[in-house]
């Protein structure tokens, strides 16, 4: 029932009028056009394929153009830029682990890299131009999203082609696959297209073909389904809510243990997505060729009785 309920509610904020750019309980405020103060005379240039909050002050936007590293303040206060052309083949997404170390995916070139936060590669993951199949231990094919977990262990989703995730220690060794099998049965995967960790150790897998977010123990052993578009990214916060973006409805949908708190709505594909780990801003990078764009989603203060 309670999927049947979140699945009503998404619909439902995304057919209304009164919802866009807003969110279904009017917890958040929506900026869609003045966070991101760019330099006077430039522009995007490019996809904004996705965006990170380091929860330190700092978010980054990676662009399907060099430089792919757009670094501003909270504030949308433009910082610095980096990565020269040849980086990437394609740039696609980009996460912050809680060393501030960013790990980045290409799936054009089947990596995943580490960067130091001044852009030096520290560590490549996959074999560049190469793909592998779902049982490869060392190659992926598409790879599209990281999350690292507390140890230092390292999730890979390799999805667009594969449709599984692949699990590393820190220092890149392999330890399992999750998933491996392409499909609508439980347990088995149709384009993963994030991963997140919960305080339990359970890994979240937005298993976005089949609109559901999948969850397994920390041994890689499938536990259930929750129903909810995901073809974006989705983000657990420290007490357990999870965040998921999608690009074809246009929203963030707030879950918390399988049940809708909120759903957020912004313009454009929202396929990236980032929660400052600080104060729970909700960021979305618009994946609109025409129309690159990201959003700044605060939370709105309680009112005092």
């Amino acid at each position: 029932m309670k999927n049947c309920v979140l699945v009503v509610l998404i619909a439902g904020a995304l057919v209304t009028g009164a919802f866009a750019q807003s969110s279904l309980f009017d917890k958040y405020d929506v900026n869609m056009t003045k966070w991101a103060q760019l330099p006077s005379g430039t522009a995007w240039g490019g996809t904004t394929s996705w965006v990170a909050a380091d929860g330190k002050g700092t978010v980054i936007v990676l662009v399907r153009k060099a430089p792919y590293f757009r670094v501003f303040t909270t504030d949308g206060k433009f910082v610095k830029s980096w990565g020269e052309e040849g980086l990437f083949n394609e740039a696609h997404s980009a996460q912050f682990d809680r060393d501030g170390f960013i790990w980045a995916t290409d799936p054009n070139d089947h990596v995943v890299h580490k960067f130091s936060p001044d852009g030096k590669v520290l560590m490549t993951l996959g074999k560049k131009g190469v793909p592998g199949d779902n049982t490869s231990h060392d190659s992926f094919n598409r790879p599209n999203a990281v999350t690292i977990a507390p140890n230092g262990d390292i999730f890979v989703s390799d999805g667009y082609v594969n449709s599984r995730v692949v699990q590393f220690s820190k220092d890149g060794k392999f330890i399992r696959i999750i998933g491996g099998t392409k499909g609508n049965a439980p347990g088995q995967l149709q384009l993963p297209h994030g991963v997140a960790l919960d305080s339990k150790g359970r890994l979240f897998v937005a298993d976005s073909d089949n609109k559901r977010i999948a969850i397994f123990d920390k041994d890689g052993k499938f536990l259930e389904n929750w129903a909810a578009p995901c073809r974006g990214n989705i983000v657990m916060t420290s007490d357990d809510t999870l965040y998921a973006s999608d690009v074809n409805a246009g929203a963030v949908s707030i879950i918390k243990d399988g049940k809708i708190l909120d759903v957020v709505h912004v313009e454009g594909r929202p396929h990236g997505m980032s929660v400052d780990p600080t104060t729970l801003d909700v960021y979305t990078s618009s994946s609109v060729a025409q129309a690159p764009n990201v959003s700044k989603s605060v939370r709105k203060k309680a009112a005092s009785n």
